[in-house]
């Protein structure tokens, strides 16, 4: 192995590179256009461009990435998280192109990728499971249809998917199609596949993974748990390692599981087996994510491995660095850092992060793919950066995670720093005699009253164009004046940029910049006050826009529609 093709961005970019070098291998960026001036961008050894904005148009397009994997002379592909990461197709079409993938074969992500087959392997292997249906569902009534039979709550979740995208939970019967559909559209846009199935949802479950990886001789091992709890709209905020508060007998119980679900798997490289822990401790087995997750730092700062070396270690074949689980050092936390305002439902804030300024101190570690003067792009996940705290226990572990978010500073987009301080206060969290956080519990027990970020304006255009140019993988910056294109193009730069009509009372507004999804309604509609109008969608996020009045609604933008934060969409008349 020479060169590396990193096929993602942000952060898990950064963190693949500076493995790569670590491993003395020469590293591959690759971009959407948006990103061309990105922290990962500037730290490869080498930066080539996929063109168009979105994901579909970069970032999942196979044919592209091996198209510049070949240009660049790479002989191997990191996919990191999400994106084609449990793709099996894209596996075997980086090893039908000659070069060697950095991950699970793809048979294995065949089997349990698909959550369904999973399952299966799961109760195979002896793991406990809840009820769930046999394959993916083929259309909304058969979701009602279960639901009728096991009762609420239930879970939609995509077969293909993973990281809370494409997962819905009903709570009630009305809200079972729409989150069907919904999780179908998540699913599509952010892994390429919509197919879903259901399950019984535990309520107020703890989440409990454990990390494990193998080799390509038989060995597989698990490195540790984790407790990923803390999560918003199914997604995690704040994860730990160990998993606190696990007597023995479960503790052993998810490493046993999770290694037989693996090693019957002929598992290979980094994974994760979760579980969920009913509040009253029943046990249940969730999915496997093939690939490396997100919060692997915390396992790596506890158990005293680099992952993603032993990624690279195992995809040149040589056998794992350890073969028996390691005694954990010390407590540590992550957290993620996301361009999100708690304060506003954590809706996503895209822009320009205008001040960075991370901690330092002991136990600190940032892995970062924004610094001060880059870009939170509306077309991506909302994560700039992940702050891991360690300590000998968890009590001087949750000590300096409050210096830690105390010291750190980011202005220009809104993100999760007040929601985390105030979560490192909760005695729900860092009480020393028990732990009551659960999937939900920001939902359903967090109070604080978090201060709204300050919604920024737009910044004035400049008075020069600026772009971005590839000369054998290294880029160069190229500027033209304005007026030049103005002479060139008559009426290109004269555009209105800001076209969205004045707000006042009735007006229907855009609450965060993204892309205006879907219509609930047709145009000229009566609605109710609180009726669902409209669905946007912003770092693969949806958010619905609901009707703050009755009347009739005038839509002043179409479906498709890229808008920023505060455009106004709708009038309605009263």
């Amino acid at each position: 192995m020479k060169k590396v093709l990193i096929a993602n961005r942000g952060e898990i970019a950064v963190r693949i590179i500076n493995a790569c070098r670590d491993y003395n291998v020469a590293s591959v960026a690759v971009y959407a256009e948006g990103d061309l001036d990105a922290l990962h961008v500037q730290l490869a050894d080498e930066a080539w461009a996929l063109g168009g904005e979105r994901a579909s148009e970069s970032y999942l397009s196979i044919e592209r990435l091996l198209d510049v994997a070949h240009r660049a002379g790479a002989d191997a592909i990191h996919p990191g998280y999400g994106f084609l990461s449990e793709r099996a197709d894209f596996a075997r079409a980086v090893q039908d192109a000659g070069l060697i993938w950095i991950g699970p074969n793809p048979e294995t992500i065949d089997v349990l990728g698909d959550k369904v087959q999973a399952r299966r392997l799961a109760l195979k292997a002896g793991a406990p499971l809840a009820r769930g249906t046999e394959d993916p569902v083929e259309n909304a009534e058969e979701v009602v249809a279960f639901a009728d039979e096991v009762g609420l709550p239930i879970a939609i979740k995509a077969a293909f998917g993973g990281g809370g995208r494409g997962l819905k939970v009903a709570w009630r019967m009305e809200e079972v199609t729409e989150c069907y559909h919904s999780a179908v559209r998540e699913a599509e846009a952010a892994f390429g596949r919509g197919e879903c199935f259901v399950e019984q949802y535990l309520d107020r479950p703890r989440h409990i993974e454990a990390q494990i990886i193998g080799d390509q001789h038989g060995n597989v091992v698990v490195v540790g748990t984790r407790d990923c709890s803390l999560q918003r709209r199914n997604q995690k905020l704040v994860e730990e390692a160990p998993a606190p508060y696990l007597d023995e007998a479960q503790r052993r119980q998810i490493h046993q599981a999770a290694h037989d679900i693996c090693a019957s798997a002929g598992y290979v490289s980094a994974g994760t087996v979760e579980f969920l822990l009913g509040s009253d401790d029943t046990l249940s087995f969730l999915e496997v994510n093939t690939r490396l997750q997100v919060e692997h730092p915390v396992t790596e700062e506890t158990a005293g491995v680099d992952l993603v070396i032993e990624q690279l270690r195992v995809a040149e074949g040589h056998p794992l660095s350890f073969t028996e689980t390691p005694t954990p050092r010390g407590h540590s936390f992550e957290f993620r850092i996301n361009a999100e305002d708690a304060a506003k439902g954590f809706l996503p804030t895209p822009g320009t992060v205008e001040v960075f300024t991370a901690p330092t101190g002991a136990g600190v570690r940032l892995d970062t793919g924004v610094i001060s003067g880059g870009r939170v792009s509306g077309h991506f996940d909302s994560l700039m950066a992940k702050l891991i705290v360690t300590g000998a226990t968890r009590e001087q572990a949750i000590a300096r995670a409050r210096r830690a978010l105390e010291h750190f500073e980011i202005e220009g987009v809104a993100s999760v720093l007040p929601f985390h301080r105030a979560v490192m206060a909760h005695p729900d969290f860092t009480g020393t005699d028990t732990f009551n956080v659960h999937t939900r519990w920001i939902e359903t027990d967090f109070q604080d009253n978090l201060e709204w970020a300050p919604r920024r304006t737009p910044a004035p255009e400049p008075g020069m164009l600026h772009a971005m140019i590839d000369i054998d993988g290294k880029r160069h910056r190229i500027g033209l004046p304005v007026s030049l294109l103005s002479h060139l193009a008559p009426g290109a730069a004269s555009a209105d940029r800001d076209s969205a009509p004045a707000e006042h009372e009735g007006s229907v507004t855009a609450p965060i910049s993204g892309t205006l999804l879907a219509w609930q309604i047709e145009d000229g509609a009566r609605v109710n006050e609180g009726d669902v109008i409209a669905i946007m969608e912003a770092m693969k996020m949806e958010t619905q826009i609901t009707a703050e009045l009755g009347g009739t609604v005038a839509f002043k933008s179409e479906a498709g529609d890229t808008l920023e934060a505060g455009h106004v969409i709708a009038e309605i008349t009263p």
